[in-house]
């Protein structure tokens, strides 16, 4: 398997390691930031009297 590369020297792991942790980190930030916008949003439409209801059990719904 000439394809596959293990370096004998486990230092050349840190700068991948290093990037997977902060590409992880960022993806979190991101979501955060997504739900905080998305509670902001639901607060602002329910203020202009747009009434929001959350469908948990969507596919029994439509199943019925």
């Amino acid at each position: 398997m000439d394809f596959l590369y293990f370096p004998a020297d486990k230092s050349e792991y840190i700068p991948g390691i290093i990037s997977v942790i902060v590409i992880f980190i960022l993806s979190l930030v991101i979501i955060w930031l997504l739900v905080r916008a998305s509670k902001k949003e639901v607060k602002r439409l329910e203020e202009q009297g747009y009434t929001v209801t959350y469908e948990k059990d969507s596919d029994k719904k439509k199943e019925s």
